[in-house]
């Protein structure tokens, strides 16, 4: 007799484990919070100035997305207004100590019977780009994802070449799992695509290397950290 978490062959061709629970949750308007500041529902309205400003002038933001970059403040309102009434991607603005808007961030691809999903769009403006707050929303959002919306499989991908954002997974606690060739066709141009997930059975470990690393003992008085997240996560192996 089969156990409860294992799977039954049939016809003597085995299966996956037994996944418990039904779907998980769609994102849905509510802040998350953090110590450095917070994510909130995008807000074309309420947003688009502050994200105007964050990113206005630094056209590498958009090279491997497929908009931008924009020209001026009104064309970039107009996308941003039609990005924000979209319930798939659902975009997040990263909210500042002093309540400014300084970057994106969404929740795409969202299979909730599948209960996997993406985190792509990620636009850090000027204000944000390698400062703790940027790890903090990527953490926050990851939280939320495996304790809030119940996701087992949480999805990282970009063009291969876009070597800043595999950093940024990696560092994260993304794994690769290969490379789509020829996968997408984005501004004219190929695109290869790399795959990173997380999965719910490795957050625990993830999440306590992000908490650990967000404390306030591991920086110094000007803002630098002391230990690496890589390092930081290296340790709790």
């Amino acid at each position: 007799m089969a156990l409860p978490n294992e799977s039954t062959p049939v016809a003597d061709r085995p299966l996956g484990p037994v996944v418990p629970g039904g779907s998980a949750l769609r994102p849905g308007a509510g802040l998350l919070e953090g110590r450095l500041g917070r994510l909130e529902r995008l807000d074309a309205a309420r947003h688009g100035g502050d994200l105007w400003r964050a990113t206005a002038g630094q056209d590498h933001l958009w090279t491997y997305l497929p908009y931008g970059p924009f020209t001026d403040a009104a064309t970039f309102s107009r996308w941003l207004a039609e990005r924000a009434d979209l319930a798939d991607p659902f975009g997040y603005a990263v909210i500042d100590p002093e309540g400014r808007a300084v970057g994106t961030v969404a929740l795409r691809n969202i299979r909730p019977e599948m209960r996997v999903v993406e985190v792509g769009h990620v636009v850090y403006g000027a204000p944000l780009q390698g400062t703790p707050l940027g790890t903090e929303a990527q953490y926050l959002l990851a939280r939320h994802v495996f304790e809030d919306l119940g996701y087992r499989r949480y999805e990282w991908r970009c063009n291969t070449l876009n070597a800043a954002s595999r950093r940024m997974a990696q560092r994260l606690g993304f794994t690769i799992e290969g490379v789509f060739r020829q996968d997408m066709i984005v501004k004219g141009k190929s695109r290869d695509t790399a795959w990173h997930a997380m999965l719910d059975n490795e957050w625990p470990a993830r999440k306590r290397a992000f908490e650990r690393w967000l404390a306030p003992g591991n920086f110094d008085a000007a803002g630098r950290q002391r230990t690496s997240l890589s390092d930081v996560r290296g340790n709790d192996r």
